[in-house]
């Protein structure tokens, strides 16, 4: 997921070109390994202009609870369509779109979503996100406050997939609640909510009102639009919206 507060954009080119410096980073980090993850804050997805967190060093991550489809096992290979069931259970629990927030894990698949690798790539930027919504820690605290997930932790993101489609579904929740009844732009609702998941609710209330979007946030967009076919196929593949 893009930053709260507008981060560019990895181009998957660039996740090749450090792909090999990732791995050789976790290579280490492995052999000096004592059982703990350093794990950090938000850069890079569904933080807001003003949110913060700092890097610190957690516990391992534990044990995911099991995704209610039974499909919740990440791999170095991930297709967003197979989290069709999560998609749609997780967007009625929280009265969004499904078609929306399967088009955005589309536009957050543009980096590979292996656990450990994910891992070694915050060792190596310390404040990168987690999940395959590419969710912060700081998103992600302040989204879970008075859900039923309030216990999860950020650092099972990697591991428990369900946990991250669902940590996806609120925060647009979220955002649509702030939204203008009556927006003055050129962006029907979906567009605004996905916007706002790239750059955050500030920047969104601004595209509502007519401000034109910087080139990260119009790719993002542009994206999001070329996703919405396969999207809306996903999630209606076995019966969705």
């Amino acid at each position: 997921m893009a930053e709260r507060g507008g981060q560019a954009r990895r181009r998957p080119w660039l996740w090749c070109a450090v792909l090999l410096v990732v791995l050789v980073a976790w290579a280490c980090g492995r052999s000096g390994d004592t059982g703990t993850d350093r794990t950090g804050g938000a850069t890079g997805s569904t933080r807001k202009p003003d949110a913060s967190a700092h890097p610190s060093r957690t516990p391992a991550t534990p044990t995911p609870k099991p995704s209610p489809s039974g499909t919740n096992t990440p791999s170095g290979t991930y297709d967003p369509a197979a989290y069709a069931p999560q998609v749609r259970a997780r967007a009625a629990e929280a009265g969004v779109s499904p078609r929306l927030l399967m088009a955005i894990l589309y536009n957050e698949s543009y980096k590979p979503h292996d656990p450990a690798l994910e891992r070694a790539w915050q060792r190596y930027k310390p404040g990168a996100a987690f999940g395959i919504a590419n969710m912060h820690r700081a998103a992600f605290d302040e989204t879970k406050r008075g859900r039923a997930f309030a216990a999860r932790r950020w650092e099972e993101l990697p591991d428990d997939r369900d946990l991250a489609v669902r940590a996806a579904a609120w925060y647009l929740r979220d955002l649509a609640r702030q939204l203008p009844a009556h927006p003055s732009g050129p962006y029907d609702k979906d567009e605004l909510l996905g916007l706002g998941y790239n750059t955050g609710a500030g920047n969104m209330r601004a595209f509502a009102r007519g401000a034109t979007p910087g080139s990260q946030a119009a790719d993002y967009l542009s994206r999001l639009r070329s996703n919405w076919g396969k999207a809306g196929r996903a999630v209606a593949r076995t019966g969705g919206g």
